[in-house]
């Protein structure tokens, strides 16, 4: 008999209800507008790391609502934030659902200090916060693998990798990923919010870029993790639409390397940004992982009421 029940229980039913007006609270009493903005588009992310699902005839499912809320920006909305459904191909598993429940804001005028600021503030109305470290990527990555990322030599980086498993010799962007996700992530305290910044500058995506005290080139890009999970991803945003140009085609030309899907840029964010955004800081904070990490389970699954193999 098929199993038509929901994965997850009441509990976590009424956990979700209780965070959503959480949030909604937090950012009424703050005087950030909520706003809706498209789940289906014509455009999708270039991004070299989200593969987005494709609607034929209509264009894709977003993965973030982050195009369309610049967009909003650039006409003048001021601070906004949106609980969205967003989507992405191929991801699945444990912490994983193709389609999720993400919470994104953008604070104009706001420095990347500012907002790390009211993201703690946040995360410590939602979980047991026991203790809040801030360390650039690079110092985090040395302490737990004993590397440095940026100029670890090549070689060095890939028996690490393979320490643990079989692996096929892969560029240095993606030996980093590899072992920030499995070790990196693994070594953080348990009970500590931990905010990583100062990314490499090749994981730069849609955030400005500075030289750090070492000459090279970072990312004002962070990162917040409860444990060994990831919850929020935060960004100076790039406001420069040539920039944004030269980065969306350097995407394009890695996917075709790579033998990915190609995507095209979005030509109405790409107007937006000619027109002008202004100085803002942005971060998008995934809701079914604070539901994990409120409820104490290990398994996405248990906190949606249909995942993907349900739905």
């Amino acid at each position: 008999m098929i199993d038509w029940r929901p994965g997850a229980d009441t509990r976590a039913l009424v956990a979700r209800a209780r965070l959503n007006q959480t949030v909604r609270q937090f950012f009424q009493q703050r005087g950030v507008l909520e706003v809706e903005t498209p789940f289906l588009a014509a455009h999708g992310v270039t991004d070299r790391h989200i593969q987005c699902i494709d609607v034929p005839g209509y264009g894709y499912l977003q993965s973030s609502p982050e195009y369309h809320m610049k967009r909003l920006l650039a006409a003048g909305s001021g601070p906004i934030y949106q609980i969205a459904r967003v989507f992405r191909d191929g991801e699945a598993g444990r912490r994983h659902n193709p389609e999720f429940s993400l919470l994104e804001w953008y604070r104009p005028g706001w420095s990347l200090e500012l907002l790390i600021g009211e993201c703690e503030d946040l995360l410590r109305t939602l979980l047991p916060v026991a203790n809040v470290r801030r360390v650039a990527f690079r110092t985090l990555f040395f302490e737990a693998t004993g590397l440095d990322p940026l100029n670890a030599p090549l070689a060095e980086l890939q028996a690490r990798a393979q320490a643990d498993s079989e692996l096929p010799e892969l560029p240095r962007e993606e030996l980093v990923d590899y072992l920030m996700a499995t070790v990196v992530e693994a070594s953080l305290p348990t009970d500590q919010l931990t905010v990583v910044d100062a990314f490499p500058g090749w994981a730069a995506a849609l955030a400005r870029t500075e030289t750090d005290a070492a000459g090279d080139t970072v990312a004002r890009r962070f990162e917040i993790y409860f444990g060994g999970y990831e919850l929020a991803n935060g960004y100076d945003e790039l406001t420069s639409a040539g920039e944004q140009s030269v980065r969306f085609a350097e995407d394009q030309l890695w996917r075709l390397e790579q033998g990915r899907p190609p995507m095209q840029a979005d030509p109405w964010l790409l107007a937006a940004l000619t027109h002008g955004l202004p100085d803002s800081a942005g971060v998008a904070m995934g809701l079914d992982r604070i539901l994990m990490c409120q409820l104490q389970c290990d398994d996405i699954r248990s906190v949606l009421a249909f995942d993907h193999s349900r739905a």
